[in-house]
Order: C-alpha cells, then sequence, then structure tokens
C-alpha cells in the first residue's frame, strides 16, 4: 500500500482540486469485476472521507480490504433510500464527506444513487464524480454494433404491460439499445425482444471483466434457440442493434396519411410537429402533407 500513500501525496500537493472537501458526497465508480480497474483516485477518495454509503454492506467491505481502507460504512440501496438518504444529507449538511458507492460500476445508473444525487442537488450540496467503470459504456465499446448513438434501458420491468408498451415505444429507434439482464430472467428477455422489435443483430456481453468473460456477436433469434439449451450463468449486457428502416418495412408502409400523422400524435408530438415527422418518413414537403391532411 505504500505506493497508494505516494500517489495521496502527489494528488494533495500537486492539485488542490483533489482535496477531499467537507460537506460533499463523493459518486465514487467502482470495478465491475476485474479489482485492478480500481482508480487511484477512487482509492485516494474512499480513503479520506468520513463515510462510506455502499449498496451492498457486505460486498463493499471485500473492496475496501483489498485496498487497505477502513472507513465506517452506512447501508443506502432501494428499500431504505428515503430515511437513509435524508440521514446521509444531514450529515453531509453537518460538515462530513461521503463517497457513495454501488454493489458494482458506477453509481446512480440503474441504482437508487439517483435519488440520492437530487435529494443533495436540492440541498444544495456539492456532488463530485469520480468515473472508472460502467458495464454498459464497457459492453458498448466492444459489441461491435453503432457506438455514435445509444440509448439506455437498464432492466426491463416484469410487469407485462408496461414491458410490452416500453418496447414498443422504442421499437422505432434507430440507435444502439443497451439492456442489463440477471441470467434467471435472460431468455423470457430475449424472447419479448424479438418479439416486440424483431430479428436484430446483438451482443451478448456477460461476466465482464472477469475470468470467464464473454461476448457473443448473434441474432436475436439464435439466441433464444441457443439459450434453449445452454443455461445462462453470470451477469449480462444485451446490446441491441437500432431500427433500420427500408421501405418494404417501414412501419407507416400500410397507413394512411391521416393515421400515420395520428400516430406520432399519439407518441405524444404536437399535431405539427406529427407532420413535420410524417412528412420525413414519407419523403414529401410538410406542406404538401398539411394540404392533403385538409
Amino acid at each position: 500500500m505504500s505506493s497508494m500513500k505516494n500517489i495521496d501525496r502527489l494528488y494533495e500537493e500537486e492539485d488542490g482540486k483533489n482535496k477531499i472537501e467537507k460537506g460533499t458526497l463523493y459518486l465514487v465508480s467502482t470495478p465491475i469485476g476485474n479489482l485492478s480497474d480500481m482508480t487511484y483516485r477512487a482509492v485516494h477518495v474512499l480513503s479520506g472521507v468520513d463515510f462510506i454509503a455502499a449498496e451492498d454492506t457486505r460486498n463493499t467491505p471485500k473492496l475496501l480490504m483489498h485496498y487497505g481502507i477502513k472507513k465506517p460504512l452506512v447501508s443506502y440501496f432501494e428499500h431504505n433510500k428515503a430515511q437513509r438518504g435524508r440521514e446521509i444529507a444531514d450529515r453531509l449538511l453537518s460538515g462530513e464527506s461521503c463517497a457513495l458507492v454501488t454493489d458494482a460500476g458506477t453509481p446512480a445508473i440503474s441504482d437508487p444513487g439517483e435519488d440520492l444525487v437530487k435529494l443533495c442537488r436540492s440541498l444544495n450540496i456539492p456532488t463530485v464524480p469520480v468515473p472508472g467503470a460502467c458495464a454498459a459504456i464497457t459492453a458498448l465499446t466492444i459489441s461491435a454494433l453503432f457506438t455514435a448513438k445509444f440509448s439506455f434501458e437498464g432492466f426491463l420491468t416484469t410487469a407485462k404491460g408496461d414491458r410490452r408498451a416500453r418496447l414498443e415505444a422504442i421499437k422505432h429507434d434507430d440507435r444502439t439499445v443497451i439492456f442489463y439482464e440477471a441470467p434467471h430472467k435472460l431468455q423470457d428477455t430475449l424472447k419479448d425482444l424479438l418479439t416486440h422489435l424483431g430479428n436484430r443483430n446483438i451482443a451478448l456481453c456477460r461476466e465482464l471483466t472477469k475470468i470467464n468473460e464473454e461476448v457473443i456477436n448473434t441474432t436475436l433469434e439464435e439466441a433464444v434457440g441457443y439459450y434453449e439449451t445452454v443455461r445462462p450463468r453470470g451477469e449480462f449486457v444485451i446490446v441491441v442493434e437500432g431500427y433500420k428502416q427500408s421501405d418494404e418495412d417501414s412501419f407507416w408502409a400500410k397507413m394512411t396519411e391521416h393515421e400515420h400523422v395520428d400516430f406520432y400524435i399519439n407518441q405524444g408530438l404536437s399535431k405539427m410537429d406529427a407532420i413535420k415527422a410524417a412528412a420525413k418518413d414519407r419523403k414529401i414537403p410538410k406542406g404538401e402533407l398539411y394540404k392533403k391532411l385538409l
């Protein structure tokens, strides 16, 4: 740990920005598997704050022990976030500093850290990000799919009606889409994606940065067939190719002009924006479509 102490000294001597500030919440990213992915800054911050708020107080001590860090821990997770969030905020307002960590990766992404950040912002408590590993971005970079534009969906709801509505809402999004999924739910999710999005190219990223890391480039149809005989193991990130429109499969191909515009209005667009979107789909001037509707 002597090298870590040297890093701490360099941080404090050479860059005032790395000084741990009182009354500040630090969002500290931690490894998603490989402990070597911990950043020097993350170790510095965890070593310097007054206490650490952890999603899983059984898992985080293993990480802290690995780096020789001894700090008081408090639990902060989905079922205690309202009460515990206020308690953390009160401690911050009294002048203590806190590092928020999730079970793995970047806090406030698909976890209750989002609520703590909102609370701190509403109380003018400084919040500082300490970047690092993120499963979604790691999977996207290695997916071999389009990376310039993407959307993150995280874990889909298990409520069938809401899940169906969400998948239908993103069906025509041309951005690459990223999902998280647990192994025991993977097969059902793949089937739902195939049903609502159609057969698309995907990357199945399993156990990222761990010993059993695996990335499978395949299609939704092939993946459904594969996991009918193979038991999914480990945590998955599913990266799905965005919607590709052609003249043959345009979602509006069998719609009248009125139905086409109504489709966009039902998606929440104003009438004029709906006309503009429909005209763009049909490759005609919006004024021409407006006259047809009249």
